[in-house]
């Protein structure tokens, strides 16, 4: 059996506390949970991560660099309407296709705002720098236009909200969305719906 390094166990603490934390929150996730799915002792665990904490912000982190990766990945070489375009269906994939990406996004921000009602800003530091990070990996393929990327960050947000609700893809709440991606309408109006 071939030993794994620390960098590969760290790798597997941060998957494992994923699909830990997506589920049980920060709070409901015990680190005897995330030490059972990696197959390490909790001591063990400690020597890699240095506290609960340490390792809800490296997995907080992924998630966020893996989101600005998928938005990057789809608009490289687009611009404008294509790249709103390739960028939702890349979203849209990423969080049907791997749904715990988008429980562990909620669980992130609930976590930012109980930790800020407790008067501890380093979970809300760390999440605004990357979300600012994702802000800007949508922004620049949209050329820049605050507005636009305004605008494809709250429907991504409603997405997510109605998601995370779990309502059906073929619920009524959905007909409100287009069917293809548009840029907002001249003065900042909402587009005209079109359908494919």
């Amino acid at each position: 059996m071939v030993r794994m390094s620390a960098e590969e166990r760290r790798e597997s603490v941060i998957r494992a506390a994923m699909s830990e934390f997506a589920r049980g929150g920060y709070y409901g996730t015990s680190t005897e949970a995330i030490a059972k799915r990696v197959g390490v002792s909790q001591p063990y665990l400690f020597r890699l991560f240095p506290s609960k904490k340490a390792i809800f912000l490296a997995v907080a982190e992924r998630c966020l660099q893996d989101m600005r990766r998928v938005f990057e990945s789809a608009s490289e070489g687009l611009h404008g309407e294509e790249a709103l375009a390739s960028m939702a269906a890349a979203y849209t994939r990423l969080i049907s296709e791997q749904p715990e990406r988008l429980q562990m996004q909620l669980q992130v921000y609930v976590t930012v705002a109980a930790a800020e009602a407790e008067g501890d800003h380093e979970f809300g530091e760390m999440v605004r720098n990357g979300w600012m990070e994702l802000w800007d990996a949508v922004h620049l393929p949209l050329g820049g236009d605050i507005e636009e990327t305004a605008n494809f960050m709250a429907y991504g947000m409603l997405i997510n909200t109605l998601a995370g609700m779990g309502f059906p893809p073929e619920h009524r709440v959905w007909s409100g969305f287009h069917t293809k991606p548009h840029r907002t309408g001249a003065q900042g109006r909402p587009p005209v719906q079109e359908t494919a």
